[in-house]
């Protein structure tokens, strides 16, 4: 196995984890008869504040939980993959300010469950830091967040889905939690690669008065000098 198959292995180890978690959830809850919904987020309640932790773990139904399960996989992959420096900070950040931020501000009278909002602190993450950073395989990953999950910023608008009840505070949190982290971690991790390309200088100092215009044109056989931006 050559070091590209070992990092995309090492990448995928932690959201293969988190997804088993999240499915082992819902079966203790559906083999033991329980409801652990009341481990989600209450907003502006003490007892909510557990759900910070605890609701990106619960799901509602099977059809809730398999929908984040696809998202969650693929985007934490990315993150791991090109970030793996900085990933457990922004993974853990997405997860815990979503949460708080939710629980300061979304409705009182709600209990918020579900990963959706740190599938959008990563997509938003991914989507801007890309564009920041302005580096050709992350903007390639940019192109492919909005291609695969560009229809995810309608979530944000609960106007959209009236009867459905749909967290879109988690939502629009996770979203600008991704926004901040990528302003905030700009110079951490991956950065775009400049190049410059510099003259070789003549080593013959004895120069025909006939190849004076020659002089003022790069060399043919340029040295290529590559600097890695900290």
């Amino acid at each position: 196995m050559n070091e590209d198959h070992r990092k995309i292995s090492r990448s995928l180890i932690f959201p293969a984890i988190f997804v088993i978690v999240i499915w082992f959830v819902k079966f203790v809850e559906i083999i033991f008869k329980i409801d652990l919904g009341v481990y989600g987020l209450q907003p502006l309640h003490a007892k909510g504040l557990i759900g910070i932790i605890t609701a990106p773990l619960l799901h509602v139904s099977f059809s809730h939980l398999f929908a984040n399960t696809i998202p969650l996989f693929i985007l934490s992959g990315l993150l791991f993959f090109f970030y793996r420096v900085i990933a457990w900070r922004i993974f853990i950040l997405i997860w815990l300010l979503t949460g708080l931020w939710v629980w300061f501000l979304a409705r009182e009278d709600s209990i918020h469950i579900g990963a959706s909002g740190i599938v959008y602190g990563l997509a938003s993450f991914l989507f801007f830091s890309g564009i920041i950073r302005r580096d050709a395989k992350l903007m390639a990953i940019t192109l492919l967040i909005a291609f695969l999950y560009g229809g995810m910023v309608w979530g944000v608008f609960p106007q959209f889905f009236p009867r459905e009840r749909i967290s879109w505070e988690s939502h629009l949190m996770g979203l600008l939690a991704g926004l901040i982290l990528a302003i905030y971690y700009r110079k951490a991790g991956p950065q775009r690669i400049i190049f410059e390309w510099e003259d070789e200088e003549d080593e013959n100092d004895d120069h025909d008065p006939e190849d004076t215009m020659d002089n003022h044109f790069p060399n043919d056989n340029p040295e290529i000098n590559y600097f890695y931006q900290e």
